[in-house]
């Protein structure tokens, strides 16, 4: 087991609420236990979004179109901190300011590892400059694009298995009238508890 799969990650009811807490790599086998996790999207001056390719070593839908960054928050550990902690980690960026855009509960089994994301899913925006620098590290992240997230909707739509299943969902809060900012890169961006803002999602049969 690697150093990241054994960190732990934070159980949670269906409203986000803690229960307990688990492995990373016990959390992600099948049935899957639901847990807390982040979604970064990194959004330049023009709307547009980066996206990573995940790495082919990847436990979890390996070399598929994602989000700018994902990860866990461990046990009581802040969303922004932990956001900005995989931010450099993933690609080498700069910790930047996190606003909570939505939060997406969603299902979804990885046919290729056997692993399973069932997650609890905080997604956060951050606005860059469209020079921002990046240096992502090719043990996470075996590619980098710029899109246009409307666009990118209906790419998904037309070859879905190019992309992580959860990408489409993100997306979609990303392009919702947008919240007031509840957080800064020192802070939670919401505490724990706060319920998903719809209907869960699921795929993969469950």
């Amino acid at each position: 087991m690697s150093a990241r799969e054994a960190h732990q990650v934070e159980l949670v009811d269906d409203n986000g609420r803690p229960l307990g807490a688990a492995t990373v790599a016990a959390a992600h086998q099948a049935p899957g236990q639901l847990h807390r996790a982040f979604s970064v999207l990194l959004v330049d001056p023009a709307g547009r979004v980066l996206l990573q390719r995940r790495a082919a070593v990847k436990t979890r839908f390996p070399e598929r179109w994602a989000n700018s960054c994902c990860g866990h928050p461990q046990p009581g550990e802040a969303l922004v901190e932990a956001a900005n902690r995989r931010l450099a980690e993933e690609l080498g960026a700069e910790p930047v300011a996190l606003t909570e855009v939505g939060v997406y509960l969603y299902y979804a089994e990885d046919p290729a590892t056997g692993r399973v994301e069932f997650e609890y899913d905080h997604v956060l925006r951050a606005d860059v400059p469209a020079d921002v620098t990046v240096r992502p590290d090719p043990d996470e992240v075996s590619e980098l694009r710029w899109t246009d997230p409307a666009g990118l909707l209906a790419e998904i739509d037309a070859d879905p298995r190019s992309y992580a299943p959860w990408l489409g969902g993100v997306v979609r809060r990303l392009l919702r009238p947008a919240r007031p900012a509840t957080g800064d890169p020192a802070g939670p961006v919401v505490p724990p508890g706060v319920p998903a803002d719809d209907a869960s999602e699921r795929s993969g049969g469950r």
